[in-house]
Protein backbone atom coordinates (compact mmCIF):
# COMPACT_ATOMS: atom_id res chain seq x y z
CA UNK A 1 0.00 0.00 0.00
CA UNK A 2 0.96 3.61 -0.69
CA UNK A 3 1.09 5.86 2.29
CA UNK A 4 -0.62 8.57 0.41
CA UNK A 5 -3.66 5.97 0.43
CA UNK A 6 -4.04 4.54 4.04
CA UNK A 7 -6.46 7.41 5.05
CA UNK A 8 -8.39 6.90 1.80
CA UNK A 9 -7.98 2.94 2.37
CA UNK A 10 -9.77 3.82 6.00
CA UNK A 11 -12.48 5.88 5.19
CA UNK A 12 -13.42 3.01 2.18
CA UNK A 13 -13.39 0.50 4.88
CA UNK A 14 -15.09 1.81 7.61
CA UNK A 15 -18.12 0.16 6.54
CA UNK A 16 -17.33 -3.26 6.87
CA UNK A 17 -15.28 -3.15 9.73
CA UNK A 18 -16.34 -4.55 13.46
CA UNK A 19 -18.37 -2.06 16.02
CA UNK A 20 -15.01 -2.19 18.14
CA UNK A 21 -12.68 -1.64 14.82
CA UNK A 22 -14.18 1.31 13.47
CA UNK A 23 -14.24 2.91 17.22
CA UNK A 24 -10.12 2.42 16.44
CA UNK A 25 -10.66 3.91 12.59
CA UNK A 26 -12.61 7.26 13.78
CA UNK A 27 -9.91 8.06 16.89
CA UNK A 28 -7.28 7.49 13.85
CA UNK A 29 -9.13 9.82 11.29
CA UNK A 30 -9.31 12.13 14.43
CA UNK A 31 -6.17 12.27 15.46
CA UNK A 32 -3.58 10.89 13.22
CA UNK A 33 -1.39 13.06 14.58
CA UNK A 34 -1.36 11.84 17.78
CA UNK A 35 -1.97 7.97 16.91
CA UNK A 36 1.89 8.11 15.39
CA UNK A 37 3.03 8.85 18.58
CA UNK A 38 1.19 6.26 20.92
CA UNK A 39 1.94 2.75 21.75
CA UNK A 40 -0.53 0.21 21.05
CA UNK A 41 -2.04 0.21 24.78
CA UNK A 42 -2.26 4.13 24.29
CA UNK A 43 -4.43 3.59 21.28
CA UNK A 44 -6.77 0.97 22.81
CA UNK A 45 -7.38 2.88 25.47
CA UNK A 46 -8.14 6.09 23.88
CA UNK A 47 -10.61 4.02 21.29
CA UNK A 48 -11.80 1.95 24.01
CA UNK A 49 -11.04 -1.15 22.72
CA UNK A 50 -8.41 -4.28 23.46
CA UNK A 51 -5.36 -4.55 21.97
CA UNK A 52 -5.72 -7.51 20.40
CA UNK A 53 -8.71 -4.98 18.42
CA UNK A 54 -6.59 -2.38 17.29
CA UNK A 55 -3.96 -5.65 15.55
CA UNK A 56 -7.46 -6.82 13.79
CA UNK A 57 -8.08 -2.82 12.53
CA UNK A 58 -4.34 -2.83 11.23
CA UNK A 59 -4.66 -5.53 9.30
CA UNK A 60 -8.16 -5.30 8.03
CA UNK A 61 -7.00 -1.54 6.39
CA UNK A 62 -3.77 -3.54 4.71
CA UNK A 63 -0.99 -3.40 6.99
CA UNK A 64 1.12 -6.06 8.79
CA UNK A 65 0.56 -4.76 12.29
CA UNK A 66 1.10 -1.48 14.70
CA UNK A 67 4.21 -0.47 14.06
CA UNK A 68 3.89 -0.73 10.17
CA UNK A 69 0.76 1.09 10.50
CA UNK A 70 2.42 4.03 12.33
CA UNK A 71 4.76 3.79 9.69
CA UNK A 72 2.90 4.31 6.84
CA UNK A 73 0.61 6.90 8.53
CA UNK A 74 3.69 8.92 9.60
CA UNK A 75 4.66 8.96 5.93
CA UNK A 76 1.15 10.28 4.80
CA UNK A 77 1.50 12.91 7.14
CA UNK A 78 4.94 13.97 6.11
CA UNK A 79 3.87 13.88 2.60
CA UNK A 80 0.35 16.16 3.18
CA UNK A 81 1.01 17.68 6.24
CA UNK A 82 -2.17 19.14 6.79
CA UNK A 83 -4.23 15.69 6.43
CA UNK A 84 -4.65 15.86 10.52
CA UNK A 85 -7.42 18.56 10.24
CA UNK A 86 -9.00 17.52 7.57
CA UNK A 87 -10.56 13.92 7.86
CA UNK A 88 -14.13 15.08 8.89
CA UNK A 89 -16.13 12.76 11.26
CA UNK A 90 -19.59 12.67 12.54
CA UNK A 91 -18.81 13.94 15.86
CA UNK A 92 -16.86 17.58 14.33
CA UNK A 93 -18.27 20.99 15.66
CA UNK A 94 -19.15 23.67 13.32
CA UNK A 95 -15.92 25.29 13.98
CA UNK A 96 -14.23 22.00 13.07
CA UNK A 97 -15.55 20.67 9.69
CA UNK A 98 -15.40 23.89 8.69
CA UNK A 99 -11.86 24.68 8.77
CA UNK A 100 -11.55 20.72 8.11
CA UNK A 101 -13.03 21.94 4.62
CA UNK A 102 -10.66 25.24 4.08
CA UNK A 103 -7.48 22.85 5.23
CA UNK A 104 -8.47 20.04 2.35
CA UNK A 105 -8.80 22.77 -0.26
CA UNK A 106 -5.73 24.32 0.54
CA UNK A 107 -3.70 21.04 0.83
CA UNK A 108 -5.24 19.75 -2.66
CA UNK A 109 -4.40 23.26 -4.29
CA UNK A 110 -0.81 23.47 -3.07
CA UNK A 111 -0.28 19.64 -4.19
CA UNK A 112 -1.48 20.93 -7.60
CA UNK A 113 0.40 23.73 -7.59
CA UNK A 114 3.65 21.64 -6.80
CA UNK A 115 2.97 18.68 -9.71
CA UNK A 116 2.02 20.83 -12.45
CA UNK A 117 3.90 21.08 -16.05
CA UNK A 118 4.73 24.56 -16.36
CA UNK A 119 5.83 23.26 -20.08
CA UNK A 120 2.13 22.03 -20.69
CA UNK A 121 1.33 25.81 -19.53
CA UNK A 122 3.14 27.31 -21.55
CA UNK A 123 1.88 25.86 -24.70
CA UNK A 124 -1.11 26.03 -23.79
CA UNK A 125 -1.16 29.22 -22.60
CA UNK A 126 0.33 29.99 -26.19
CA UNK A 127 -1.89 28.20 -28.47
CA UNK A 128 -5.13 30.27 -26.60
CA UNK A 129 -3.61 33.35 -28.06
CA UNK A 130 -2.93 32.03 -31.35
CA UNK A 131 -6.28 30.51 -31.80
CA UNK A 132 -9.27 32.56 -33.52
CA UNK A 133 -11.99 30.64 -31.38
CA UNK A 134 -11.90 29.01 -27.82
CA UNK A 135 -14.42 26.63 -26.55
CA UNK A 136 -15.06 24.71 -23.65
CA UNK A 137 -16.23 21.46 -23.10
CA UNK A 138 -17.51 19.39 -19.67
CA UNK A 139 -20.45 17.60 -18.11
CA UNK A 140 -21.80 17.46 -14.81
CA UNK A 141 -19.68 19.49 -12.08
CA UNK A 142 -17.42 20.24 -14.62
CA UNK A 143 -19.74 22.00 -17.22
CA UNK A 144 -19.90 24.99 -14.54
CA UNK A 145 -16.31 25.30 -14.41
CA UNK A 146 -16.56 25.34 -18.44
CA UNK A 147 -19.30 28.36 -18.08
CA UNK A 148 -17.00 30.11 -15.29
CA UNK A 149 -13.72 29.66 -17.98
CA UNK A 150 -16.25 31.28 -20.61
CA UNK A 151 -16.71 34.38 -18.37
CA UNK A 152 -13.13 35.06 -17.67
CA UNK A 153 -11.79 34.74 -21.33
CA UNK A 154 -14.72 36.59 -23.06
CA UNK A 155 -13.18 39.51 -20.81
CA UNK A 156 -9.85 38.93 -22.29
CA UNK A 157 -10.79 39.65 -25.50
CA UNK A 158 -11.20 36.20 -26.96
CA UNK A 159 -13.79 34.89 -28.87
CA UNK A 160 -15.31 32.01 -26.50
CA UNK A 161 -18.34 29.64 -25.49
CA UNK A 162 -18.74 26.74 -23.59
CA UNK A 163 -20.91 23.85 -23.83
CA UNK A 164 -22.24 20.98 -21.32
CA UNK A 165 -24.85 19.48 -24.21
CA UNK A 166 -22.76 16.63 -26.27
CA UNK A 167 -24.63 17.34 -29.24
CA UNK A 168 -23.60 21.27 -29.52
CA UNK A 169 -20.06 19.98 -28.51
CA UNK A 170 -19.88 18.01 -31.44
CA UNK A 171 -21.41 20.52 -33.81
CA UNK A 172 -18.96 23.03 -32.49
CA UNK A 173 -16.06 20.73 -32.94
CA UNK A 174 -16.70 20.26 -36.61
CA UNK A 175 -17.02 23.68 -37.10
CA UNK A 176 -13.81 24.48 -35.45
CA UNK A 177 -10.90 25.79 -38.29
CA UNK A 178 -7.32 24.44 -37.96
CA UNK A 179 -5.80 26.41 -35.02
CA UNK A 180 -8.56 27.06 -32.83
CA UNK A 181 -8.53 25.53 -29.27
CA UNK A 182 -11.21 23.58 -26.84
CA UNK A 183 -10.35 23.02 -23.45
CA UNK A 184 -11.88 19.74 -22.30
CA UNK A 185 -12.54 19.41 -18.58
CA UNK A 186 -13.15 16.25 -16.85
CA UNK A 187 -12.84 15.81 -12.88
CA UNK A 188 -12.96 11.74 -14.10
CA UNK A 189 -10.73 12.02 -17.15
CA UNK A 190 -13.13 9.02 -18.02
CA UNK A 191 -16.22 10.78 -20.10
CA UNK A 192 -16.73 8.60 -23.30
CA UNK A 193 -19.10 11.76 -25.30
CA UNK A 194 -16.25 14.50 -24.31
CA UNK A 195 -13.99 11.81 -25.91
CA UNK A 196 -15.97 11.73 -29.22
CA UNK A 197 -15.82 15.59 -29.01
CA UNK A 198 -12.47 15.53 -28.76
CA UNK A 199 -11.77 13.33 -31.50
CA UNK A 200 -13.73 15.75 -33.78
CA UNK A 201 -11.98 18.40 -32.55
CA UNK A 202 -8.55 17.20 -33.92
CA UNK A 203 -10.26 15.73 -36.94
CA UNK A 204 -10.98 19.48 -37.81
CA UNK A 205 -7.04 20.42 -36.89
CA UNK A 206 -8.15 22.10 -33.85
CA UNK A 207 -6.17 21.97 -30.42
CA UNK A 208 -7.20 20.13 -27.65
CA UNK A 209 -5.73 21.12 -24.05
CA UNK A 210 -7.23 18.56 -21.63
CA UNK A 211 -7.73 19.18 -17.76
CA UNK A 212 -8.02 16.02 -16.39
CA UNK A 213 -6.11 13.25 -13.76
CA UNK A 214 -2.74 11.86 -14.97
CA UNK A 215 -3.42 8.74 -16.77
CA UNK A 216 -6.55 9.03 -18.00
CA UNK A 217 -8.40 8.58 -21.64
CA UNK A 218 -8.96 12.45 -21.88
CA UNK A 219 -5.11 13.14 -20.91
CA UNK A 220 -4.10 10.73 -23.10
CA UNK A 221 -6.49 11.64 -26.46
CA UNK A 222 -5.48 16.00 -25.52
CA UNK A 223 -3.20 17.84 -27.34
CA UNK A 224 -1.74 19.50 -24.39
CA UNK A 225 -2.46 17.80 -21.09
CA UNK A 226 -2.64 19.47 -17.82
CA UNK A 227 -3.18 16.97 -15.53
CA UNK A 228 -5.10 17.13 -12.16
CA UNK A 229 -4.78 15.09 -9.36
CA UNK A 230 -7.49 15.78 -6.94
CA UNK A 231 -9.14 12.44 -6.41
CA UNK A 232 -12.83 12.50 -5.12
CA UNK A 233 -14.56 10.84 -2.93
CA UNK A 234 -18.27 9.23 -2.43
CA UNK A 235 -17.98 9.59 1.44
CA UNK A 236 -20.50 12.01 2.69
CA UNK A 237 -18.05 13.21 4.91
CA UNK A 238 -15.02 13.73 2.67
CA UNK A 239 -14.73 17.70 1.50
CA UNK A 240 -14.68 17.43 -2.28
CA UNK A 241 -11.95 20.01 -3.81
CA UNK A 242 -11.17 18.99 -7.51
CA UNK A 243 -13.50 21.60 -9.03
CA UNK A 244 -11.93 24.36 -6.95
CA UNK A 245 -8.41 22.74 -8.25
CA UNK A 246 -10.10 23.20 -11.79
CA UNK A 247 -10.95 26.26 -11.52
CA UNK A 248 -7.56 27.26 -10.57
CA UNK A 249 -6.03 26.02 -13.52
CA UNK A 250 -8.43 28.11 -15.03
CA UNK A 251 -7.16 31.59 -14.06
CA UNK A 252 -3.58 30.60 -14.12
CA UNK A 253 -4.30 29.99 -17.83
CA UNK A 254 -5.93 33.21 -18.00
CA UNK A 255 -3.06 35.32 -15.94
CA UNK A 256 -0.78 33.56 -18.45
CA UNK A 257 -3.17 34.88 -21.75
CA UNK A 258 -3.38 38.18 -19.89
CA UNK A 259 0.21 38.75 -19.83
CA UNK A 260 1.03 38.10 -23.17
CA UNK A 261 -1.77 40.20 -24.16
CA UNK A 262 -0.04 42.88 -22.70
CA UNK A 263 -1.23 46.65 -21.62
CA UNK A 264 -3.76 47.27 -24.39
CA UNK A 265 -5.75 44.25 -22.50
CA UNK A 266 -5.35 46.11 -19.18
CA UNK A 267 -7.61 49.45 -20.65
CA UNK A 268 -9.93 47.22 -22.34
CA UNK A 269 -10.57 46.27 -18.73
CA UNK A 270 -10.67 48.72 -17.15
CA UNK A 271 -13.41 50.19 -19.90
CA UNK A 272 -15.40 46.99 -18.84
CA UNK A 273 -15.32 47.62 -15.31
CA UNK A 274 -16.53 51.44 -16.42
CA UNK A 275 -19.61 49.77 -18.33
CA UNK A 276 -20.57 47.86 -15.21
CA UNK A 277 -20.58 50.87 -12.65
CA UNK A 278 -24.06 51.55 -13.87
CA UNK A 279 -25.49 48.66 -13.17
CA UNK A 280 -24.29 48.69 -9.09
CA UNK A 281 -25.91 50.76 -6.30
CA UNK A 282 -23.48 52.51 -4.20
Amino acid sequence: MKPAQLTQTISDTMVDLRKSERKVAEFVLKEPLGVIRMRIVDLAQQAGVSEPTVVRFCRAVGCHGFQDFKLALAQQLASSPSYGQIAVTDTDSTREYTHKVFDSTVDTLLKLRDSLALENLEAAVAAICNAQRVEFYGFGASAAVAFDAQHKFFRLQITSAAYSDPHLQNMSATSLQPGDVVIAISQSGRTQALLDSMELVKRSGGIVIGLAPSGTPIAHSANIAIEIDAKEDIQIYTPLSSRIAHLAVIDVLAIGVAQKKGPQLQAHLQQLQSGLSSLRID
